[in-house]
């Protein structure tokens, strides 16, 4: 019989546990145990919900208290020198490592994937050594059992080859591979000995173009573990699919499990049947990890009857295509989504429903299956017909675009000019991104106003109370560009969709972006409009205040198609293109208003290329296309920024200059402004804000650090091009570190305008 197993879980506890007991620790309102105790408490209520579903086998060693590629690296002792080093230990040094400390700063931080979770950049040296640290995947084991789990609980943890290519700090990290391996090797003889019968080996990286030296060396290492203790060795995949060169190395491997994404990749099933080393299991990913949809079980039902056709039930494991970390944990108390909508949503622990229903089904006659799949089905033609996702105005007006209504009316060159001369600014103007400290007062009204506790009039004189006390701190601090601060905004992407036709919104829907970061992504079910103005009343209550320009501050379409749960019913760039215009009509509606800057946001620009370098001319071509349909309206005097974060700009440079943005702005200060490198090589034609705020860290950076920093950046760029701000939005600092960093940045400026731009060649 067909087994099912989960990959991962999500590790933030259905009502956020972990972020309180997070924030909490970090303020010094509880201790290291009453973390420690949340935490098993979590692992404990992951594990019994998917025991109550039929889940065959259980992970552990999955959940990670900040993030899982730190646990991995300092499971084998790699740990910065300013961390600690490789003698560190305890929570302190953990989280020296996740948010730094006065003058230590911390590690890099960037996506992981395509996906919007965001991991820490382990860093290499080329001595770097290696030794097995394995408490936590020993006590984690120990710990299901003891909370009497009998099923199989499987241990997990970041291969090998993943770890070395997603460090930074060598030019070729897989040098160390061979080290490496051999401590992996140690950590599986320590999960047998701890009675562990087999071990999930993550390695994501092999999705991606990989080179065929690369691939040797996993052979090798893949050798070493399963060589190294009689546990059996489960290779899982994600994300993506498997190559060919890939696979002709698979099918020597002495693997016990190769686990593929069937749901990203589901034309590789026919290569991977071929190429299962023999005698091996196939976990096949049929259930989507990464969106909330319930899934066509018929369609997965035909990719595993090819797989029982091939090579039996009892090599098939049953999965979601990769963790479940990326979606929230039950859609069951969600009593505000309409009930036909409700309907074709599965969370977390629904989609363990599907994977036991599917085991089932698998193993069924037709008439069995039919029986078995009947509510399934309904729900999966309802919302094929449904009205709710088809508005044929908006697809006429799509239809309707033709190519000059993707490009502005002049180039940049003479754009730049006639802002210039609006605006007046100095030279190396200040900004920020946009957002201001989401203070307790804040958060507590926005509770206020949505339990009705708080009446509509009274809560928007509170928040024009907000912007006007953020007006006042950034025309003191001396801030030349002002935002708003977004106290109306609970999340860059929510808010519009609040706004925008085709959204809905669950209420207990948090899935981990960072550390004790949540987002709460809207989902995405039908045709995309604006029924009316979003952001521009309070744009004009801000510029009324201030002679300063007060920036528009909008979130573009690809960054909201990227952190929303897509419609899976229609291609992605005809959505994308719904949403730009959308955001297009808001962004003509400030400009009418008077705004003469308008910063339309496109974090996610960067993660939403696809993995496979086939594959992202087509995505970057439409993706930008979207960007530019937004802004192509707007006047040559009116200044457009976009601001993009934790983006690898070397191989798509030239395609961020087609976004025909004036200004960009940038993260670069965990880097050391390294990533500034490629603008030494193209000549980007706008001007840029390369970020030397750390606004991830509650440290406040020093004018030293500042001041060097923006040195950098200007031996890159150059002074006549050059902004300074923050990395990023500043919602999740508090104030007394934002009051402090920003003066020291304008401070660092304003300096660095008395300096002759020679003297700093």
């Amino acid at each position: 019989m067909a087994r099912t197993a989960v990959l991962g879980f999500p590790r933030i506890g259905a009502d956020r546990e972990l972020k309180v007991a997070l924030e909490d620790h970090w303020a010094g309102r509880r201790t290291s145990d009453e973390l420690q105790t949340t935490a098993r408490e979590i692992r404990a209520a992951n594990l019994r919900t998917a025991v109550n579903a039929g889940i065959d086998v259980l992970p552990v060693g999955d959940f990670a208290l900040y993030d899982h590629v730190l646990d991995t690296a300092e499971m084998v002792s790699l740990i910065a020198e300013r961390h600690g080093g490789a003698g560190a230990v305890g929570l302190p040094a953990h989280f020296l490592a996740c948010r730094g400390a006065d003058g230590v700063a911390p590690l890099e931080m960037t996506k992981w994937f395509d996906t919007n979770y965001h991991y820490l950049v382990p860093e290499l040296t080329a001595e770097e050594s290696f030794s097995l640290r394995a408490e936590k995947w020993v006590a984690h084991l120990a710990e299901a059992r003891e909370e009497g789990f009998s099923a199989v609980t499987r241990p997990v943890v970041l291969g090998p080859l993943s770890l070395l290519l997603l460090c930074k700090g060598v030019p070729e990290p897989l040098t160390l591979l061979s080290d490496l391996a051999e401590v992996y090797g140690e950590l599986l003889k320590a999960l047998a000995a701890a009675g562990a019968r087999e071990i999930q080996v993550d390695e994501p990286c092999l999705v991606l173009d990989r080179t065929d030296a690369e691939l040797d060396g996993l052979v090798d290492a893949i050798d070493t573990l399963c060589a190294s203790a009689p546990i059996e060795v489960c290779l899982a995949t994600y994300f993506e699919g498997l190559d060919g060169k890939v696979l002709r190395r698979i099918e020597r491997l002495p693997l016990a499990e190769l686990h593929v994404d069937l749901v990203r990749a589901p034309d590789q099933l026919a290569a991977v049947l071929e190429a299962l080393p023999a005698g091996a299991r196939l976990s096949a990913g049929v259930i989507d990890g990464r969106n909330v949809w319930a899934a066509d079980l018929d369609l997965a039902l035909d990719r595993l009857d090819r797989i029982v056709e091939r090579i039996g039930t009892d090599r098939l494991t049953i999965a979601p295509s990769c963790s479940l970390l990326h979606v929230p944990y039950s859609v069951a108390r969600e009593d505000g989504i309409p009930r036909e909508i409700h309907e074709w949503l599965a969370f977390g622990h629904e989609k363990l429903d599907e994977l036991s229903l599917l085991a089932r089904a698998v193993g069924a006659d037709d008439g069995d299956r039919d029986e078995l799949l009947v509510d399934a089905r309904r729900r999966t033609a309802a919302r094929r017909v449904s009205r709710l996702t088809n508005d044929e105005a908006v697809r006429a007006r799509v239809a309707e675009l033709r190519p000059y209504d993707y490009t502005r009316s002049r180039p940049i060159e003479q754009r730049l000019a006639a802002q210039h001369e609006r605006l007046g600014l100095p030279e190396l103007p200040t900004t920020t991104i946009g957002s201001f400290p989401q203070t307790p007062e804040i958060r507590a009204a926005r509770r206020r106003r949505r339990a009705d506790e708080l009446d509509a009039e009274s809560y928007d004189a509170f928040l024009r109370e907000q912007i006007e006390l953020v007006v006042r701190e950034q025309e003191a601090l001396g801030l030349d560009v002002l935002a708003h601060g977004e106290p109306e905004r609970n999340d860059m992407v929510e808010y519009f969709g609040e706004q925008l036709d085709g959204f809905v919104f669950s209420a207990w829907g948090w899935v981990q972006s960072y550390g004790s970061r949540c987002v709460k992504p809207p989902m995405l079910f039908g045709d995309v409009s604006r029924p009316g103005p979003m952001t521009v009343r309070w744009w004009q209550a801000a510029q009324a205040l201030t002679e300063r320009p007060m920036k528009g501050m909008l979130t573009g379409p690809i960054t909201i198609l990227q952190w929303s749960f897509v419609r899976d019913d229609q291609p992605r760039r005809e959505t994308c293109t719904q949403i730009a215009l959308a955001i297009q009509d808001e962004l003509r509606d400030l400009e009418a208003a008077g705004a003469a800057i308008i910063q339309v946001d496109e974090a996610a620009l960067r993660e939403g290329l696809p993995l496979r370098g086939s594959d992202q001319d087509d995505y970057v071509r439409w993706a930008i296309d979207c960007f530019r349909l937004t802004v192509a309206p707007a006047e040559p005097e009116t200044q457009i920024h976009t601001h993009m974060c934790y983006s690898e700009f070397g191989e798509m440079i030239e395609h961020i200059a087609r976004l025909d943005a004036d200004v960009i702005s940038i993260e670069a200060s965990r880097s050391g402004m390294d990533l500034l490198d490629v603008f030494r090589e193209f000549d980007y034609p706008g001007e840029i804000g390369p970020g030397i705020y750390d606004i991830h860290s509650p440290r406040v950076p020093s004018t030293d650090e500042l001041d060097r920093l923006l040195e950098l950046a200007e031996q890159r760029i150059g002074r006549e091009r050059l902004w300074v701000n923050p990395d990023c939005g500043l919602k999740t600092r508090a104030w007394p570190e934002t009051r402090a960093a920003l003066a020291n940045l304008v401070e660092v400026a304003h300096r660095r305008r008395l300096v002759q731009p020679e003297v700093q060649a």
